[in-house]
């Protein structure tokens, strides 16, 4: 036998010796960057498996790309998978709660990939509001399962360690101030002309299409001028005119159809009205009676509604999932669930909210300012008016109610006195809710807030209040839990405010809506 080495070892040998040059990192080196994620199993072992499609690591930045393209690897597999496992389902519920993943994993994919499309540059605040949706959609996505109560041998298929490798991405990327200027921040889709339209005292006028329930538009239904909208060139504003009328319709709107603007004729007279329930067997998420997720959406003098009652438990009047989304002068009406600020960034001003139990929820990054939010007459004599839904601490999500007013609603008002209503209860781990210089009436009990079972989250959870007014607002009562606090301090409070929450002086002086940027 010959003391040379074989061939085969030599090359094997060799291998060893360049390929840290060639993919720029050792496993050594993979173990000390994964080591500050909160999974660094995860993060080795894909990064690990990933050499090639991560690229050269020499810095943290290069680290956080290299996370985000295995990342988005492993959730563009998830989502082939999950489009697979629909023969699978067994009944009609696991059939809903399959559509509602697929639509959710297409989202995450998306929203991963903007994170690092070289044809838009993404700001280290950007990243974390698309990073912060996507956790988001995978979080929805098991929610719906669980609450239809199936799927049990469906939902572990879909578990291919996606969440762990965006919560590390999350955790490396944290931080980046949002931007404040307008022309810096401006949003790609809003096109130069948008702002003069917006500006119109009559926007109606300048609609594009008018939807009239007696043949005097362009279209009889909504659905119909969506679906129009969605074959129109080109990307900019688009206006429809809904005239007054009850308009008896499930909306969605989609992902590809930005910058859509609904415009009805006020509160009360243009309705959008639909009775879909988790009772009814619908999950919460499709339960909406309008659902948006394109982005750049406007919606304008309009009623949304849901009639499935509180017998029917969660039954959403609207989910939006669109970034930069703003809602003006509408009014959201249900009971359990009404309004679902689902997720990315959103904005209402001079709303009216009517619900009961958890009826603004969700995990978006928005920021409620000048609206009146009705308590009704609850069935189990407790209210809850929110339920914010952040499940990771990098997320940069949370609901932050701003110079509103918490009231009873008219069936609520001669029975304050037996039931208890509440600012909010931790929905999920790291809950974040804010309610600052808001009138609170009466009807708000002295505790404040309210726990989701036991302790849970009561220690992870930030809830705060500053500034409010009204008989309700005394904290000297207020639950003793480590995560609440009552805020003194002007510069945390500003955390929350438009500015800086949301960033809104980056884009909605496009919108023509009124708005504090500050306290």
């Amino acid at each position: 036998m010959s003391n040379f080495p074989s061939l085969a070892t030599l090359v094997l040998c060799l291998f060893l010796l360049i390929s840290p040059l060639v993919y720029g990192y050792t496993n050594t080196e993979i173990g000390s960057w994964c080591a500050q994620t909160p999974h660094p199993d995860s993060c080795e072992y894909f990064l690990s498996e990933n050499k090639g499609l991560a690229g050269p690591v020499k810095h943290k930045p290069d680290f956080i790309k290299a996370l985000i393209k295995v990342t988005l690897e492993r959730a563009r597999k998830a989502e082939s998978s999950t489009r697979g496992l629909g023969p699978k389902c067994s009944n009609k519920l696991e059939k809903e709660a399959w559509e509602d993943c697929l639509e959710l994993y297409e989202n995450t994919v998306e929203r991963i990939n903007m994170t690092i499309d070289p044809r838009k540059p993404c700001s280290q605040y950007e990243m974390q509001t698309w990073l912060s949706t996507a956790l988001t959609n995978l979080e929805t996505c098991r929610a719906g399962f669980q609450e239809l109560g199936v799927g049990g041998h469906i939902l572990p298929l879909m578990n291919n360690n996606v969440s762990a490798l965006i919560s590390n991405t999350l955790a490396m990327n944290k931080g980046g101030s949002p931007p404040t200027s307008y022309q810096k921040g401006f949003p790609s889709w809003v096109k130069p002309g948008d702002r003069k339209l917006l500006q119109s005292s009559s926007p109606a006028s300048q609609a594009n299409v008018v939807v009239a329930q007696d043949g005097s538009g362009n279209y009889k239904t909504i659905a119909e001028a969506i679906a129009a909208a969605g074959k129109r060139p080109g990307s900019g504003r688009y206006v429809i005119y809904v005239k007054a009328g009850t308009y008896k319709e499930n909306i969605e709107i989609g992902t590809k159809l930005k910058n859509i603007m609904l415009l009805g004729d006020g509160i009360g007279k243009t309705i959008i009205t639909g009775s879909k329930s988790v009772g009814g067997g619908a999950t919460t998420f499709n339960s909406a009676t309008v659902a948006v997720v394109g982005d750049g959406f406007i919606g304008r003098d309009i009623t949304f509604r849901n009639t499935a009652g509180p017998q029917n438990h969660q039954a959403v009047a609207l989910r939006s999932g669109s970034d930069l989304s703003v809602f003006y002068k509408c009014s959201f009406e249900g009971y359990q669930d009404t309004l679902y600020v689902h997720s990315d960034r959103q904005f209402y001003r001079e709303c009216d909210i009517y619900g009961t139990v958890d009826f603004i929820f969700g995990n978006a990054a928005v920021v409620f300012q000048n609206c009146n939010i009705y308590a009704r007459n609850p069935p189990n004599k407790t209210n809850t008016v929110t339920a914010q839904g952040r499940t990771d601490p990098n997320q940069n999500t949370g609901i932050s109610i701003q110079n509103c007013r918490v009231m009873a609603a008219s069936d609520l008002k001669g029975s304050t006195g037996s039931v208890k209503t509440y600012l909010g209860r931790p929905w999920k781990q790291y809950s974040r809710t804010v309610f600052m210089k808001t009138f609170l009436d009466s009807l708000v009990d002295p505790a404040g807030w309210l726990p989701w079972s036991g302790n849970f989250a009561l220690d992870t959870l930030y809830y705060g209040e500053y500034a409010n007014t009204g008989p309700g607002s005394s904290t000297a009562k207020r639950v003793s839990w480590k995560g609440y606090r009552v805020i003194t301090s002007a510069t945390e409070a500003s955390k929350f405010t438009v500015s800086n929450f949301i960033a809104g002086g980056s884009w909605l002086p496009s919108t023509n809506v009124p708005f504090t940027s500050g306290l």
